[in-house]
């Protein structure tokens, strides 16, 4: 059978593909089923990152400036964003080292969670104010927002439960921490909603089917939701599906490199 999206031994493509979700998994296995020129970059926040089938680096590539450099010493043609949707600054990176070099850039972003009858959701712009939207009163809070930004959460007098993929500090004083790596699903997330007596949920919009199971355990039981609104991303080229990467891939060109 032939496989449409392999990529010649003469195709000039050098793919820089910015991981750590799920669907960026999913491209590096087209990536290297095609045959395609490719490294598997993530940002190294986990201690026990997936193994993938394309050559990796781990860790942060220096701001802008950094990225431009690595894109033009590893003569990267092509850029594929497929970090989460709340990694704001590396996407915006993106953008702008891509324009400075001529690397063609499209990203991999999955759809945003969308209410449905019998949700309680509050929706919220960003995580202060998140913070602020909690009650006043003690309450159970499931802190589903990564442990990038627990800070922000303390000092108020909630107990905090954090599902974490790594066992590590936090800075939360009265949090129970379970450590485990999704995809989730709703019986698994209604017993530990039930067993921690869970009374709200602070989320990302991540999008995604991988997460939502609390979302769909929330709704069963009636509790509400504080829902962080996806943060600003320059306007660039986005695609919902692997093969809809891989048919750009195939089908553009990089302009001639910036300086």
């Amino acid at each position: 059978m032939i496989d449409n999206h392999a990529f010649s031994p003469s195709a000039t493509r050098r793919i820089l593909l910015l991981g750590g979700t799920s669907e960026a998994s999913a491209m590096a296995r087209a990536l290297a089923e095609a045959g395609a020129e490719a490294v598997f970059s993530y940002a190294g926040r986990t201690a026990s990152p997936i193994a993938q089938p394309l050559p990796m680096r781990v860790g942060g590539f220096g701001g802008v400036e950094g990225l431009s450099r690595y894109i033009q010493e590893q003569g990267i043609t092509h850029v594929v964003d497929a970090t989460h949707p709340f990694a704001a600054r590396m996407s915006t990176h993106a953008v702008v080292a891509c324009a400075q070099t001529g690397a063609a850039l499209a990203a991999l972003e999955r759809q945003p969670w969308a209410p449905q009858q019998g949700d309680d959701w509050r929706i919220v712009p960003d995580l202060d104010t998140a913070v602020k939207a909690l009650p006043d009163d003690p309450a159970r809070v499931f802190l589903a927002i990564g442990r990038q930004n627990l800070a922000l959460f303390a000092g108020q007098p909630h107990h905090y439960l954090l599902r974490l993929v790594d066992p590590a500090p936090q800075p939360l004083a009265n949090a129970t921490v379970v450590v485990d790596r999704g995809p989730f699903g709703v019986e698994g997330d209604l017993a530990l909603l039930r067993e921690h007596a869970i009374t709200h949920i602070v989320a990302k919009n991540a999008g995604g089917s991988g997460a939502s199971a609390k979302l769909d355990a929330a709704r069963q039981l009636g509790l509400p939701v504080i829902l962080i609104d996806r943060p600003f991303v320059p306007p660039r080229l986005v695609y919902g599906g692997v093969g809809e990467v891989m048919d750009w891939l195939h089908g553009s060109v990089p302009e001639e490199r910036g300086v």
